[in-house]
Parts: structure tokens; sequence; C-alpha cells
């Protein structure tokens, strides 16, 4: 048999593992060297295993010398870094030839190698993980059909949550950590969520964010809430949505947790834009006193019930206590802080998962449309839970798209070139076909249209 096809996996983090499984267990039927490297060798070691398809390589991307080496022994590549340091191996990829495959949102930068793509016939497929990704593929499947089928859209809306699994749900947040615990806590900072309502553009601030929830239902698990992404008016240009009237992306979580987790809002401590004084010695209970205003014998709980009028007996208080916010022996042993490092640090106590827990992802999408006069609602859902610590439904649903488009597009079976993400039926049927093998299916069903009355509403 001739050489082995390498694939360059650069990145050997959690999200790794099924990608990295799945690539192994095609390697020998497909004729594949798995490379997979790391600035942590252990974490390539790990991932590596003793297979023998597999090779770990230290790699520091900044060691130009090393990483273009690496790109040029490869067949195709793919990054799971973080999204920032894409750029420096896409423009290697370029430089020599090879596709690119990533899971993060395309960037100005990375959008700007289009045409160098193109003229080389690579491919360049991004935002093709879980949230973007699955999302893209499983909205777009839906979408085409019922433009295909001569109908007009009229509501598209669209939800993800990274959740614990009910099995592993024993906390009265009903939430635990299941991706990087830092976006959690500064998810929707820096502008006001956008979307559109009825023909109407809406606006929520930051600190109106999360006291504007939608009630969702998910057949078998019950009730969710769902708050508003950072901007949802992109996707108007990547699914061709502009006539359409409602369209609004949001996160899903299980429900009473926005309402709580605006608590933390309002005192400040999910601000990153300055550091706190004194941090390294602060107790748990001093750093939440530091929000609240001075008072000569008032307790702080005293203090935070009366400033964010919280009465005693209310289910919200409980939360509070549960993560140990008033303990005085617990500190932080961070030098100079922002308030969203110390929040982190005090929910990671409680939030982080334990061996034996098991996560759970929730997508479901709403498509309004009007066919021959009369308006329609489908809505599509999928629930995937994980089976460990190693393979996670949040490490399922990111890595299993990345390695099914990487193989496809090194079989020449996805050929389109350019710097694209996952929204054209030669991308995203044959990867969805797969991913329902694997477990990942969508379950559609009819519900009543959501409309409106323009006579009794005026939006």
């Amino acid at each position: 048999m001739s050489s082995k096809r390498n694939i360059l996996i650069i990145g050997a983090g959690r999200s790794a593992s099924c990608l990295i499984k799945y690539l192994l267990d095609k390697s020998e039927v497909e004729n594949l060297q798995i490379v997979i490297a790391d600035k942590v060798i252990a974490s390539a070691e790990n991932m590596a295993g003793s297979h023998p398809n597999a090779t770990a390589l230290c790699l520091d991307i900044f060691n130009a010398e090393k990483r273009i080496k690496a790109i040029q022994n490869a067949a195709i590549v793919i990054s799971m870094l973080p999204a920032r340091f894409h750029l420096e191996v896409a423009k290697d990829c370029v430089t020599y030839g090879k596709s690119l495959v990533t899971a993060s949102y395309v960037s100005n930068e990375m959008m700007e190698l289009d045409a160098a793509v193109k003229e080389k016939g690579l491919v360049f497929m991004n935002e093709i993980g879980l949230d973007p990704g699955i999302d893209h593929m499983s909205a777009m499947q839906i979408i085409d059909r019922i433009r295909d089928n001569g109908a007009k859209l009229l509501l598209f809306e669209s939800f993800t949550g990274g959740l614990v699994a009910p099995e592993s749900d024993d906390n009265l947040w009903n939430y635990k950590f299941t991706w990087n615990p830092r976006n959690v806590v500064v998810a929707g900072q820096g502008s006001a969520a956008k979307f559109i309502q009825e023909g109407k553009f809406k606006y929520i601030p930051y600190q109106k964010l999360f006291r504007r929830s939608e009630i969702l239902y998910i057949d078998g698990y019950g009730k969710f809430e769902a708050i508003a992404n950072r901007d949802s008016l992109k996707y108007r240009d990547a699914y061709k949505l502009h006539d359409v009237l409602t369209l609004y992306r949001g996160t899903i979580r299980k429900v009473g947790f926005s309402k709580a987790w605006n608590i933390f809002v309002q005192l400040g401590m999910t601000d990153d834009t300055y550091k706190m004084e004194n941090t390294e010695n602060m107790s748990y209970r001093e750093f939440v006193n530091s929000f609240l205003p001075y008072h000569p014998y008032d307790s702080v709980e005293l203090k935070l019930r009366s400033y964010l009028k919280i009465d005693q007996d209310d289910y919200l208080w409980e939360k509070l206590e549960e993560l140990d916010l008033f303990n005085d022996q617990k500190s932080f042993e961070i030098k100079n802080g922002t308030p969203a490092q110390l929040i982190q640090k005090i929910l990671m106590d409680k939030w982080t998962l334990q061996e034996e827990d098991k996560d759970m992802i929730v997508m479901l999408h709403k498509f309004g449309y009007e066919y021959k006069g009369e308006k329609k609602q489908i809505e599509s859902s999928t629930v995937v839970i994980g089976e460990d610590q190693t393979y996670t439904a949040m490490a399922k649903t990111v890595g299993l798209p990345v390695a099914i488009a990487t193989l496809k597009i090194l079989n020449r079976e996805i050929t389109n070139p350019g710097v694209q993400i996952p929204i054209t039926k030669e991308v995203y049927e044959p990867i969805l076909k797969e991913l329902a093998e694997t477990g990942i299916v969508f379950t559609e069903k009819e519900v009543p249209y959501l409309g409106y009355n323009p006579d009794q509403i005026n939006g």
C-alpha cells in the first residue's frame, strides 16, 4: 500500500477526543496517519495512546519552523486551537497548498484569505463544530427544503445549550460547566443582543439580558429557558433570510438559571474590564461584600438581600448559599483578579463536572413558513448525552462534524474551494447523514404557527 495520508490535528484539548477516535477508527481502511500536535506533549500522547496510526508531536504554533514542517508533511490540517491562533496556521496552509478545517467562527482575517484559497483550489471549512456547525447544517437542510417546496419562510429561531445530563443534575442551579467556564461567565458582554421579531429590530442591553428569557419545551426532557445571543442578525446573510420576519438565536439553560445569574450581573461580578485589589488574600465573603454598600452593623447577607430585594425564603437565596458565597475561610489566591475571574473561581468549586458526571447538548430550531396561503411551523430538535468525561456530548458534537468533513474533503467528496461554512447541500447532506448514524438525530414535529395579529399588536 502507498504511504499513509497524514492528517495533522493541532490542539489536543478535551473537545478533540471524539474527533481523534473517529479518525483512528477509520485509519486502516482510509490509509491514514493521525499526527496529534500540542504544546503540551503529554496531552498529545494521551490522545494518541498506543494506536499504531497515531503520532504525538510537541508543537508550539509560534515556532514557525516546526509549524511549517508539520503542515508541509500533512495531507490536510485540522486546527482545534482557540480561534485567535488559527491565522498563522491558515496562512501556512495557503502557502503550502493544504486544505484546513476548524470549528471556529470565520474571522475577517480568515475571510481575507478566500481569494488565495480559491486560487489554489483548497477547501477552508470553518464553523463545522456544534454551535457553529451542526446548527448551520440542520437548519439549512430544513430551510432549503421549505424553499424548494415553494413556501415562504417567515420565522427562524435557533437555540443551543451545553448542560449537565439529568442523571448528573444535582445542584440547585441545574447547571455545570461543560465547556470553557470563562466564556460562560462573560457571555453576552460587549454589545446588546440584536434580533428581529415580527419585522421589528429589537435590542437587549447586557444589564437586561438575563431577565428576557423565552420558555422552550423539548419532548422527553421538559421545560427550558433561552436567552438571546449577542448577534442574530449576521445569519440573515449566511442563511439568505433577508425577508424573514423573525430571526432569533439563543442559549439554552434550565428554567430559573437566568433569574439567578442576573444577581451576579447586577452586582457587577461578571465584569472583566478592571482588576480588584488584594484579591490574593480576599475571602469569598469579602468579595461579595466589596460590591455592597457600607454599613457598620448589617451582615453581608442582610445587605445583599436588601440591595437586591431578595426575601430570605426566596429560592434564589438558596442558590446563592449553595455556592458558598458567604464563606469567610475560602480565599481566591488570585493576584489582582477581575470580578469575572473571581466569580469563575467560586463557580468552578461547585460546577465542575465530576468523574462520574455526564453532560448533555440540547438544540432546538423553529421554522415558521407560509405555504399556499396557510401558515405552518416546524420544530426540529436533538438531545445528545455524553458517555463519560472523555467522550462527552460536547466533544462528540464538536469533534464528529470536524472529523467527517475532514475525511470528505481529503477524499474529494467535498470540493468547492474557498473559505466557507457548511451551509450548502454538498456539505451538509452527507455529514448529517453520517452524524445520524452516530446517534446525533433530529426529530421534527409540526406545531401551531406562533404568529401574531397585526391588527392587535403593533410590535
